[in-house]
Formats: C-alpha cells, sequence, structure tokens
C-alpha cells in the first residue's frame, strides 16, 4: 500500500465536490495514493460551523456562486442545473449506502456511486433522499441496491456517519470537499494544486 494516504471528506450535495472529484481521483491515481473516504452531514457542519447554507446567503452571494458553478460547468465540460429540483436534502441514507457498499465491495466502488450521486443532485433532477433513487443508483453501478440499503438503513450507520462528521469537524473541516494529508488540510475544488503538491513531495 502507498504510504501516501488521503483523507477525503466530501457532500453528495456538493457542486464543487461534482466538479472536483474527477480530477482529485486523477491526482491519487498519478500519486499512487490511497484515499480514505469520509461521506458527512454538510448542513451539520454548516450549522456547528459558522457557515452559511446557499438558500440563506443574500441575493449577491448566490447570485455569484451561480456564477461561479456555470464558469466552471463551461471550463470542466460538466453539465450542471442552475437550480436542481432536489437541493439541499437529507443526504444521510446516500452517505450511509456509500459506506455500506465500501464495507461489501471495497473502496474502489465508492466515488463512481458517489458521483453518479452528485450528477443525480445537479445534472438529472433526483432526491438522493429516496431510498428508491438510492437503489437504482446503486444498480446502475452493478451493485444489489436493495440488499446495500437493507445494511445503510440502520441506527448504527447512522451513528457512524454522525461520527464521521464530528471527526471531520475535529479535523478543522468546514466545507467541502476536504483534502488532509499529513494533518494538513486543503479545502475546495480549486485547491487541488496545492493537493497535488502535497503528494508529490511524499
Amino acid at each position: 500500500m502507498s504510504s501516501k494516504t488521503v483523507t477525503f471528506y466530501f457532500s453528495v450535495l456538493s457542486p464543487w465536490v461534482y466538479f472536483g472529484g474527477p480530477r482529485f481521483h486523477e491526482i491519487v491515481r498519478d500519486a499512487q495514493a490511497t484515499v480514505l473516504y469520509r461521506p458527512i452531514d454538510l448542513l451539520r457542519v454548516f450549522r456547528e460551523t459558522g457557515g452559511t447554507p446557499l438558500a440563506a446567503m443574500s441575493p449577491a452571494r448566490q447570485a455569484f456562486r451561480a456564477r461561479e458553478r456555470q464558469r466552471w460547468s463551461d471550463w470542466l465540460g460538466m453539465p450542471v442545473n442552475a437550480k436542481p429540483a432536489h437541493h439541499p436534502v437529507d443526504e444521510a441514507l446516500a452517505a450511509q449506502l456509500l459506506m455500506a457498499a465500501e464495507d461489501t465491495h471495497g473502496s474502489a466502488v465508492v466515488w463512481p456511486l458517489a458521483q453518479r450521486m452528485l450528477a443525480g443532485v445537479w445534472v438529472h433532477d433526483l432526491d438522493i433522499s429516496q431510498a428508491s433513487t438510492l437503489a437504482q443508483m446503486a444498480r446502475g453501478e452493478g451493485l444489489d441496491g436493495d440488499a446495500l440499503l437493507t445494511q445503510a438503513d440502520t441506527p448504527a450507520m447512522r451513528t457512524r456517519f454522525d461520527n464521521g462528521t464530528t471527526e471531520a469537524m475535529a479535523a478543522g473541516v468546514f466545507g467541502v470537499p476536504s483534502f488532509v494529508i499529513d494533518g494538513d488540510l486543503h479545502f475546495g475544488q480549486d485547491r487541488l494544486d496545492f493537493v497535488e503538491r502535497a503528494l508529490r513531495s511524499h
């Protein structure tokens, strides 16, 4: 196993995770690094660290963020809806499904399924809080969605999700995507150059 490890704190509601995830995974592949996946409750992080959810931002901030989303969409060639129909929603079950998939099939399945969820929110107007939607997404990745949902939808998995969010904030995380390398926090998909540099220095 590579000695280079990145703890990746992310939310399946964030357009910035949607945009940054593919490049991040190219970087870690080229660096032969190991990724520790930590899906977190973004709205809870905002509440507890002084962040502002999108809907509560001033009109000027909302307008600028919308423009930035479109700029990144154009730059990366990744479509995005200006106003997704189901955002924000409770992402707990989706995150727990990712953890169940990793438990059953290993870490390689996590990101393709997470990116499918993100595209579901930001491109296809799907509601990732719905079990039927999540089961279909898992099947789209060749997984047994119903079995994984049974595994995911338990109090123990909810506790694990909550604990992962607490761990993230203890590491200094206040938004996503966040990347921790050797205890050093990098925040934002526009900081991936620094993530790449940190991995190259190992």
